[in-house]
């Protein structure tokens, strides 16, 4: 199966591709803007995309959005975690977590797919909790200060075990079970 993943995200695109191949799931980029809803759900942001962009694309496509959710920061950045990031990183991160002692939070990728018939949503999690100092040299994001129930080490740390439990995996890998 081939498809088309609108992102204008390298990084992301290159997770999805290593992570699809493995279900023999072909994807190209295409880097088509749409505007982002603001919603409390990543399911509710990817599905908006993808409806505003059926009338755009005429293959079938998929679309994903992620977001970090903290527990202490009533789910902040959530569903803006791109935004955020790119206003005040890992850093601005951890000085809002300074002196926190519940360091609690989880990945939340949703993945909207159009296959030229229906339209699905597959979402995926992991929890985890935010580190003291940022850690690590791989991935990409908040990889750095995330570090996965039952490790020690962020996603920067080690990117072959984030490949194994991510988020985007497993939303990925449920998205690739349907199109069999």
């Amino acid at each position: 199966m081939k498809l088309l993943f609108i992102t204008g995200n390298q990084h992301k695109f290159k997770e999805a591709e290593r992570i699809l191949k493995e279900y023999d799931v072909i994807i190209q980029r295409k880097n088509i803007r749409c505007e982002e809803k603001r919603a409390e759900s990543c399911a509710e942001v990817a599905l908006a995309c993808l409806r505003e962009l059926r009338n755009r694309v005429d293959k079938p496509f998929f679309v994903e959005d992620s977001g970090l959710f903290i527990d202490s920061l009533n789910g902040f950045p959530g569903t803006l975690s791109s935004w955020v990031f790119k206003k005040i990183g890992n850093d601005g991160i951890l000085k809002l977590m300074e002196g926190e002692r519940n360091r609690n939070a989880k990945f939340i990728s949703s993945v909207a797919v159009w296959d030229g018939e229906e339209e699905r949503v597959f979402t995926g999690g992991v929890k985890g909790r935010i580190s003291e100092t940022a850690r690590g040299k791989g991935g990409f994001g908040y990889d750095p200060i995330f570090i996965p129930a039952g490790s020690s080490k962020t996603f920067a740390e080690d990117v072959e075990m984030k490949m194994t439990c991510s988020h985007r995996k497993q939303a990925f890998k449920k998205m690739a079970e349907w199109l069999m």
